[in-house]
């Protein structure tokens, strides 16, 4: 425990000298290591907690995405899960009415999007304060966050992504383009496509301080120091995301986010919006199955994520088929020619027809 509470003494410390400490050219050096050193320090923070805190949610995945709603308590997330799809969450007016994940079914264009409804995230849930761990660790493992908030405190929206952002997960953004290959000699050479606005003295300054002493690190986006920390940890999950503004009917403040949809659970204003929104950010693709010597069934297609593979098609559909998988044909766009034989690992496009040999 004491270690622990060194630990958090060290992160609060770093986390006021980089606040105090102007950016410029300058200091630019230092900065880079200080949010290298605090990095490194929230990450030995969380594999502390992970050996003593409670065991994370069990949430059975089901459907064809899993949606998951994140806010504080007293938002309406347990309203809202129930308006859009008939879940059994409670309701209440007082704070933590909802103790565990309560999950629903959202059908919409024929997908089935799985919407699971969290406990109420509190400030410090990075830390692990509230349910904040398991909170995180449910959000990690959705493939869309819906951020709930109500209108009459709209900083907690920014409290919301400082949370999940400081539990590795970052919201609406890609992967860096920073490629780190480490060697045994020769020092660190960097090349860049892009200009940079960090120099590369304090890029060095940064992998130095995560013991990569060699390597070629090429990079083609205009990295920050934080963009950079997180190419070379690699654990940090990239997930689609969406604000909405519930109880939109009481109050509609002046400085709503311009990417925010203002929506009423109760009144059941402004849903379909949102709705849609979801089918969207979640990227659907459809498919069409051929079985092998028939007829593929063009008004049933099989709605899947963009960027799945056969091998995960056949996953979906039966274990057996995955273990069993000789082959499979393609006709459509991620082909070059009608009918071309793909292994597991092909990447499927909209409305391509598939057939698998098993």
């Amino acid at each position: 425990m004491n270690s622990r509470m060194d630990i958090e003494a060290q992160i609060r410390q770093l986390e006021e000298e980089i606040k105090n400490t102007p950016y410029n050219k300058a200091t630019e050096h230092h900065i880079g290591r200080l949010k290298a050193k605090l990095s490194k320090l929230r990450e030995e923070a969380e594999k502390q907690r992970a050996k003593t805190g409670k065991p994370a949610f069990a949430i059975k995945k089901e459907g064809d995405a899993t949606v998951v709603l994140v806010g504080f308590p007293s938002v309406g997330k347990s309203t809202l899960i129930n308006a859009l799809t008939g879940a059994k969450s409670d309701v209440g007016i007082y704070d933590f009415t909802t103790l565990k994940p309560v999950p629903g079914m959202l059908e919409y264009n024929g997908a089935k999007i799985q919407l699971i409804d969290l406990p109420g995230l509190v400030e410090g849930a990075a830390r692990g304060r509230g349910r904040g761990r398991e909170i995180i660790s449910a959000v990690r493992n959705s493939d869309l966050v819906l951020m709930i908030s109500d209108p009459f405190d709209l900083s907690k929206v920014d409290i919301i992504k400082k949370e999940l952002y400081n539990g590795g997960i970052r919201i609406n953004q890609k992967p860096p383009e920073v490629k780190i290959r480490k060697r045994d000699r020769g020092g660190i050479k960097i090349t860049s496509t892009v200009p940079l606005s960090i120099d590369e003295a304090t890029i060095i300054e940064v992998l130095r301080e995560y013991r990569i002493h060699n390597a070629d690190v090429i990079i083609r986006e205009d990295v920050t120091i934080e963009r950079l920390i997180d190419a070379i940890l690699r654990n940090r999950v990239y997930i689609p995301g969406i604000v909405a503004i519930n109880k939109a009917d009481l109050y509609t403040p002046d400085n709503v986010p311009e990417d925010a949809i203002l929506i009423s659970a109760e009144k059941k204003i402004n849903l379909d919006r949102l709705i849609e929104e979801i089918y969207r950010k979640l990227d659907f693709i459809r498919i069409y199955l051929k079985p092998p010597g028939g007829k593929a069934d063009m008004n049933e297609p099989m709605v899947i994520r963009r960027g799945w593979t056969v091998g995960d098609v056949c996953r979906k559909l039966h274990r057996d088929m995955y273990e069993n998988f000789r082959y499979a044909r393609v006709n459509g766009t991620s082909v070059k020619f009608r009918g071309q034989r793909v292994g597991l690992d092909h990447v499927l496009q909209d409305e391509d027809i598939l057939t698998i040999y098993a």
